[in-house]
This record gives structure tokens, sequence and C-alpha cells, in this order.
């Protein structure tokens, strides 16, 4: 068994503790209770695997925080990095 991180709430990723191989199953807490995730593809050590369905521009969601945007669907248990992620830069003059 595999083990994961997943901090918040609003966190539609987590964070692997160790390398995963396809079709691994990774536990991870949600609150109090202990979920699981197949993973669909092979996942390096502190990655990240996608807890849901993921629409191309939605935002990926890591420690509660927008982290970037999907740049392709990206489907539950999917390996979430660079390949399928595209930078989402706050606009801090827009917020003067």
């Amino acid at each position: 068994m595999k083990y994961a991180l997943k901090v918040s709430e609003r966190d539609n990723v987590i964070t692997v503790l160790s390398k995963v191989k396809k079709s691994d199953l990774v536990k991870y807490m949600d609150n109090d209770d202990i979920k699981e995730v197949m993973a669909q593809d092979d996942i390096p050590l502190y990655h990240k695997i996608a807890l849901c369905d993921i629409k191309e521009d939605e935002n990926i969601v890591k420690y509660g925080e927008n982290i970037g945007r999907a740049s392709r669907d990206i489907v539950k248990g999917s390996h979430v990095h660079t390949h399928n992620v595209k930078d989402h830069r706050e606009n801090l003059e827009e917020k003067e």
C-alpha cells in the first residue's frame, strides 16, 4: 500500500510519499476518513495525483492554494505535473 498527503479540504490533488506504480492503491486522510485512489500512471516521489477528474483550465489546488491550471483534461488518479499543468501567476499589480 502507498500513502499520500492531503492538507486542505479544498485540495484536488494529493502528494505521494513514495514512488507509485500504475495500478497501485494510494491511501490518504480526508478529514477523519481514510480514502484511496488508484494510480493511473507511475508517479515519482513527492509528485501529485488527481483526486477527481480535472477539466482543462480548471485550477489545480494543493495545500488549499491554486498552484496552476490544467493544460488539458486530467483523469482521476493521474500524475499531475508540468506535462499537464500550466502556470497561473497572480497579477499583483491588479490588486493594488
